[in-house]
């Protein structure tokens, strides 16, 4: 009898503690917790960039990599202030990853001793007009709902794709490249991320930047690793 009432006691805890695992979020973060959801290894990246010449800068490149610091404090920002309105994990993970692409595009700010843009600003201030307009956008719409934070989510990820797509096609400098494919690959992370919870929340997201293929491509593919 004693050995019934153990094992019976076993169960409920075990039982309890399931439940427990299972209801402790309402985001998924499975593809959040490893380094599939984007963070850039800065220390391999630095020894990369170290390797790589130090090539002119045209005016495009100067432009973007002043621009892309920004949009990249964009997304952190925005989700920094997601995460203390909602508290579901996925604007948390995400806003430490994008810590590390903003930490990114530093390294070539420093390696070609440019003006860092950012310096000490506090979250939700930009020196870009068109940045700051936006994070005010993006932050109201993504107070709505849970659901509408995540669709700011695939919003700027959709953004980021598009702007580090273009911004390539004017870069031909080794070291730029390889940190702007870096942040690309960590976007497209991010945006299947925030996909699942979109559809997991019984919403749905149509691309707004990059083209419906672009996005089907990205959704229907798997986490990429190597950063």
């Amino acid at each position: 009898m004693k050995n019934i009432i153990k094992n019976a006691s076993l169960l409920f805890l075990a039982a309890g503690l399931l439940l427990a695992l299972t209801s402790c979020s309402k985001d998924d973060t499975s593809a959040n917790n490893s380094n599939n959801n984007g963070n850039i290894n800065l220390t391999n990246l630095q020894a990369q960039l170290n390797s790589l010449p130090i090539e002119p800068l045209s005016n495009d490149e100067l432009t973007s990599l002043s621009f892309m610091r920004e949009e990249e404090k964009l997304a952190r920002d925005v989700y920094i202030t997601l995460y203390s309105k909602w508290s579901v994990n996925i604007f948390n993970n995400i806003s430490s990853s994008e810590q590390t692409h903003m930490d990114a595009v530093l390294l070539l700010l420093k390696k070609y001793n440019l003006t860092d843009p950012v310096g000490s600003t506090a979250v939700g201030v930009f020196n870009n007009a068109t940045l700051q307009n936006l994070y005010n956008q993006l932050v109201a719409q993504g107070n709505n709902s849970v659901l509408d934070a995540y669709k700011v989510g695939a919003t700027i990820e959709d953004l980021d794709i598009f702007d580090l797509k273009n911004t390539l096609l004017n870069n031909d400098n080794q070291d730029i490249k390889l940190v702007y494919d870096m942040l690309t690959k960590g976007s497209r992370n991010h945006m299947r991320s925030f996909y699942k919870n979109i559809l997991n929340t019984g919403g749905s997201y149509t691309p707004q930047y990059i083209t419906q293929a672009e996005f089907d491509a990205i959704i229907n593919s798997s986490m990429e690793i190597g950063f």
